[in-house]
């Protein structure tokens, strides 16, 4: 279909293009789902993103109110101001013990800029980039968008929901992959990749010629045991991370990278025109956040509680084959015993129970109709008033 100029002429298609053809990030679509019920004067018991239910800490806010009465906030360098890498450095060192030049530091705006840039300066257009299923959609979607192609290898149980080097091999062997990208703790199933397991994908894919991507955005929220970087095992890995979920910075947009040395200045001058720099206020604020220890840590405990919670409550419920939930802090249970359309499941459970969870389907195309996720970020009185209503609803 074409609009028509004055003269009866045609101008432009009116279309999108066929790239912003991306299937929606449905725990968005729940989200905004459940605002247009709250502003109907409806109480939502949210569930469905990820997101803490907690502000962020004390010492992040004071810092933001300095740098506010400071007066001037302008642009920064692309790769973040120094003071913040250097400090992103140093909790490498206090964390990993691993000795990082602030010079391979990248601070973006959120995790997300940092996928965008990883793809965009890593990888040529159509290249094959390996993940696990289930997994976050924004990987797929962003990759789509990109031009490269998402390939998602399915993991259940029987490898503890984990995407091992037997996995790699086998996808490799049926059409070459330029890159894997491994989250632990992972989306939405809150499973860790063991260390060992970490060192041997990593040494997998020096030996394949495939590029490692490492989302740790859940490092900290660990409840079996501390999550590992990549970085133990490779100067080669991307590591993405994020100020989002662990120190409770979702809306100030903030993020990091960590890079191999030649892959600095490319993604400095990818970042130079994509946003110019990430707020500087979020950038001040976040210097801060690495010495909110106590508070932090005090609000992960809330997290504890909750997840105990939900896998007590849970299965007695008739949710069923949750992964353990080692990390982050998500449930991802079966609801077969229910249903077989998730997301019909879940819109009525938001609109008959006042529950708003996200259904398998954003984060499984093939078989996330049996499977839903449920996050447990929330305030611990939330928690239970939303297991409540669930009992009560499907009784």
């Amino acid at each position: 279909m074409w609009r028509a100029d004055d003269a009866g002429g045609r101008v432009f298609p009116r279309k999108p293009s066929l790239r912003s053809a991306v299937e929606p990030f449905i725990a968005m679509d729940v989200l905004s789902a459940a605002a247009k019920l709250e502003s109907e004067g409806r109480d939502i018991v949210h569930m469905e993103v990820g997101q803490p239910g907690a502000p962020a800490p004390a010492g992040v806010l004071e810092a933001a109110r300095l740098a506010l009465k400071d007066g001037r906030l302008g642009y920064t360098e692309a790769l973040g101001i120094r003071a913040l890498r250097q400090r992103i450095a140093r909790h490498y060192g206090e964390t990993y013990g691993i000795d990082l030049d602030p010079q391979r530091v990248a601070v973006t705006t959120g995790s997300s800029a940092g996928f965008m840039l990883a793809f965009l300066g890593a990888f040529d257009a159509g290249a094959r980039i390996a993940m696990a299923a289930p997994g976050y959609p924004a990987y797929r979607n962003i990759l789509s968008v990109l031009g490269l192609e998402a390939v998602e290898i399915p993991v259940g149980p029987d490898t503890h929901w984990i995407l091992t080097p037997d996995h790699l091999r086998r996808a490799h062997r049926e059409t070459p992959l330029s890159g894997l990208l491994i989250a632990s703790p992972a989306n939405p199933t809150g499973t860790m990749t063991p260390p060992e397991e970490l060192e041997a994908l990593i040494a997998t894919c020096n030996e394949l010629g495939i590029r490692f991507i490492s989302d740790e955005i859940y490092h900290g929220l660990d409840f079996a045991g501390r999550a590992e970087t990549a970085l133990t095992f490779s100067d080669e890995a991307i590591v993405i991370n994020s100020f989002s979920k662990y120190y409770c910075m979702t809306g100030w947009r903030i993020g990091w990278m960590v890079l191999p040395e030649y892959l600095v200045r490319p993604m400095e001058c990818l970042a130079q025109s994509l946003y110019i720099s990430v707020p500087d206020l979020s950038q001040r604020a976040a210097i801060a956040a690495f010495d909110c220890t106590q508070e932090l840590e005090e609000i992960k405990a809330g997290y504890a509680r909750n997840r105990a919670l939900l896998l007590e409550r849970m299965p007695k419920l008739g949710f069923e084959a949750i992964p353990p939930a080692d990390g982050a802090f998500y449930v991802y249970a079966s609801v077969a015993r229910f249903t077989n359309d998730s997301t019909s499941f879940a819109r009525r459970m938001l609109e008959e129970a006042g529950v708003a969870a996200t259904p398998g389907a954003d984060f499984d195309p093939a078989r996330g109709h049996l499977t839903m996720r449920f996050s447990f970020a929330g305030a611990e009185e939330a928690m239970q008033e939303g297991l409540s209503r669930l009992q009560r609803w499907l009784a």
